[in-house]
Formats: structure tokens, C-alpha cells, sequence
């Protein structure tokens, strides 16, 4: 089944995001569309955390996961985060800034590949990032993270 959802959480200044099932590029666009409502809609000068939930996503075809792979990272990065993972490929060129002011302050990841999380967690983990496969725990993780005013 196929979901492509994003919410935000004002009280908790916490986005939830969520993908999984096999999607196409419209779908990835579909997400990615609503996923840019939300920064949008974020108060200048606001921070906020956000819990990327990816457990059961695949991409139909390569086209789909290419365009898939970096809305996060671009996203954050305009909230002033770089995403750990990042490190794994030094060609990566990315543009760190805060647009408006709006900043990222943790991030919660998950993914159903379990040798892939173990790599992310093991070398990218930090006080306020971290990498799961279970969506559970990265929830009660993500939610047990202040965010400062």
C-alpha cells in the first residue's frame, strides 16, 4: 500500500513525514509537494525537529528513486541541517542556509534496511540525529527531543 504523507505538529514543532510502499515520480512529487507546504507554512524564524519515516518505501524504478533521494537532504539543508549520512559521498555539493530564518534542530530517520541503518548509526548518530528500523522508537526518540524556543 502506498503512503506518501507529511504532517506537522505545531505544540511539538515536530514534521512527521512519511514514505512507503513502491512509488513512481509522481508519487515522489506528490510527497515531495506537500512535504514543501509544510516548510512553507513554518513561522519565520521558527525551529523545528522532523521524524523522516521510509520503512517500507521503494522506488518503482531508478528514475523514482533518483529524484527521491534528495528532496530530504535539500530540504534540510535550507533549514540549515546537514544530514549525516551525507558524508558518504565527498561529491555531494550542498548548500547549507536558513531560509527565513527556520531551522532544523533534530531528525530522526528510519528505513526497513537493517544493515544500512546499522552503518548510519554507527558513524553518523550524533546527540540529535539518529537513524532507526523501528518507527515506534524512533517516534518516542524524536518526541523526547526539545525543541528551544
Amino acid at each position: 500500500m502506498k503512503r506518501k504523507e507529511s504532517t506537522y505538529y505545531p505544540e511539538q514543532k515536530l514534521i512527521v513525514t512519511h514514505v512507503s510502499g513502491e512509488l513512481d515520480t509522481q508519487d515522489i512529487e506528490d510527497w515531495r509537494l506537500s512535504l514543501m507546504q509544510i516548510f512553507e507554512k513554518l513561522p519565520d524564524h521558527s525551529r523545528f525537529k522532523i521524524l523522516v519515516d521510509l520503512h517500507g518505501f521503494r522506488a518503482t524504478n531508478f528514475e523514482a528513486h533518483k529524484q527521491f533521494r534528495v528532496i530530504i537532504p535539500l530540504a534540510l539543508a535550507n533549514c540549515g541541517w546537514y544530514i549525516g549520512y551525507l558524508r558518504l559521498f565527498p561529491e555531494t555539493q550542498i548548500t547549507i542556509q536558513s531560509a527565513r530564518g527556520i531551522h532544523c534542530v533534530a531528525a530522526a530517520h528510519v528505513h526497513h534496511d537493517e544493515n544500512k541503518i546499522a552503518n548510519y548509526a554507527t558513524n553518523y548518530s550524533m546527540h540529535n540525529e539518529r537513524f532507526f528500523t523501528d518507527s515506534q522508537v524512533a517516534r518516542n526518540w524524536i518526541d523526547s527531543i526539545a525543541v528551544p524556543d
